[in-house]
């Protein structure tokens, strides 16, 4: 039988402390919540490997690594309302549910999201509020918000998103640029968000987030 909490230490002390990442917070909620109960069962194995998984349709659980670092750049608090964009399964939004006051997990597909809400049940974690609906669209009923967490690549941040973010809020963006991707965590300022640059990471673009090409002939 698989040792999965002595796979979640290793995953720890491997991939998330090496990054720089050493918030008490943020390590406890990452040896806290298991990993596999958040993938497809034919990829448990690979759980803690540290590499985005795939879930079909262009969508993945982020890698260990990339949440992390997400993670440490927005410094959630625990007073905090985080809106969690295109939560997948569930899996950052157990996490960010340790660090923060409330989660809302917005999802579209409805059969991710179903397993979210089944999962995210099993394991306790009864601050975290599914939704679904449409990820460009977000979730302003719920919001403004202190926190954004976008799971996946950018290729543009619609202004709806945007106008979700209290004023003194953080987001986190992961921008599709060329092979690799820049996360850029975004400081809302008087109504305007500026930028600044966090680490590089990989991963889909989420649908709704591409950028609308010009047709020429």
């Amino acid at each position: 039988m698989t040792d999965f909490a002595a796979r979640r230490t290793m995953m720890v002390d491997t991939q998330i402390r090496p990054s720089d990442v050493t918030k008490f917070p943020i390590i406890d909620a990452m040896l806290s919540v298991p990993r596999e109960k958040f993938v497809p069962a034919d990829r448990q194995e690979a759980a803690y490997l540290g590499d985005n998984i795939d879930l079909g349709k262009g969508r993945v659980v982020l890698e260990p690594r990339t949440l992390a670092k997400i993670l440490d750049a927005v410094d959630i608090q625990p007073d905090e309302l985080v809106l969690d964009l295109g939560a997948g399964t569930g899996y950052a939004a157990a996490v960010i549910a340790r660090l923060a006051e409330a989660v809302i997990a917005l999802e579209e597909d409805p059969a991710l999201l179903s397993e979210a809400q089944s999962t995210l049940s099993d394991i306790g974690a009864d601050n975290v509020v599914t939704e679904e609906g449409e990820l460009a669209a977000g979730a302003p009923a719920h919001g403004p918000y202190d926190v954004i967490v976008i799971e996946g690549a950018v290729e543009h941040l619609p202004d709806t998103i945007a106008d979700q973010l209290k004023d003194g809020g953080r987001i986190a963006v992961l921008f599709a640029e060329g092979r690799l991707g820049t996360v850029r965590v975004g400081y809302k300022i008087d109504g305007r968000i500026n930028w600044r640059f966090a680490f590089n990471a990989g991963a889909p673009v989420l649908p709704g987030f591409q950028r609308h090409r010009a047709f020429t002939l």
